[in-house]
């Protein structure tokens, strides 16, 4: 199964939309399409046809890809419930509210399993995959056990687009400093670079970009604009909002906004296993 995998500099870069947008343009292009999502930490979940909690964003993201969502598309739900524990759910199946320590302890071995049965089954329907990651790739302290970033995009062999969010300040030096915490075969599956939450006038990036190309020698692939009031929530985040669901246009509105700002041919040609 191709595939892509969206990678972050830190949380709340724009992952999710971006993944979101992805998965309705690879279905505009006649693609069998799933998302993925190994675990995702969030109140905000949704229930498949079978009654499997799963997390919310990947049911949006599987009906933008114009498929129905099942429970191997996030297989690991983590519900936060406070005082630095969450409620634990594999493939919906809910077990008993633990730490974060006592979870990296107990669950790592339960949680590859996982991954490696959910991609797999996805492989049987579909024929490309868009995985999400969490967080940031570069938490050199939480690698030997981390399940969400680069050790799934290893599982699934995927070239990986890695996001920054400009609107925080210091892109560029997250960027580089992601890519150079990376071991080199993990900085190797870095195929493009998207600059995302950009305000004003994207020409005015131009020596930004030049930047950020000469030095890592990796391709900036898109500056996408802010879009104000996409409707996705911050999954992350220790706290809930109220957005109603997103419908059909929205994912055409999210699918627009991001090809427009991302050179869309070449992001195909990495998924299609085309470009270097």
């Amino acid at each position: 199964m191709k595939g892509i995998m969206v990678m972050g500099t830190a949380s709340d870069v724009g992952k999710t939309m971006i993944c979101t947008a992805l998965c309705r343009l690879l279905s505009d292009e006649g693609m069998r399409v799933a998302p993925f999502k190994s675990q995702n930490m969030s109140r905000f979940s949704a229930r498949t046809e079978k009654g499997e909690e799963m997390s919310r964003a990947q049911v949006l993201q599987a009906e933008a890809a114009r498929t129905k969502p099942v429970i191997e598309m996030n297989p690991i739900l983590l519900k936060p419930l406070g005082n630095m524990q969450s409620e634990v759910r594999f493939f919906g199946r809910n077990f008993k509210a633990i730490d974060g320590m006592a979870y990296r302890e107990q669950f790592f071995d339960r949680a590859i399993e996982a991954i490696r049965t959910s991609l797999n089954r996805l492989s049987e329907t579909y024929e490309t995959v868009v995985i999400e990651g969490a967080g940031s790739p570069a938490e050199v302290n939480l690698n030997d056990r981390e399940i969400v970033n680069m050790r799934v995009a290893d599982m699934a062999d995927v070239p990986v687009l890695l996001v920054a969010d400009i609107d925080r300040g210091g892109a560029i030096a997250s960027i580089v400093g992601t890519l150079v915490l990376l071991e080199p075969a993990h900085r190797a599956r870095v195929k493009g670079i998207i600059i995302n939450k950009f305000h004003g006038d994207v020409s005015l990036f131009a020596e930004g970009v030049d930047f950020i190309e000469s030095y890592t020698g990796i391709r900036v692939v898109g500056v996408v604009p802010h879009m104000m009031d996409h409707g996705i929530e911050e999954e992350d985040m220790d706290r809930v909002a109220s957005i109603a669901p997103a419908d059909v246009d929205v994912y055409d509105a999210w699918a627009a906004h991001i090809k427009a700002h991302l050179d869309w041919p070449f992001v195909l040609d990495i998924i299609k296993g085309r470009a270097d």
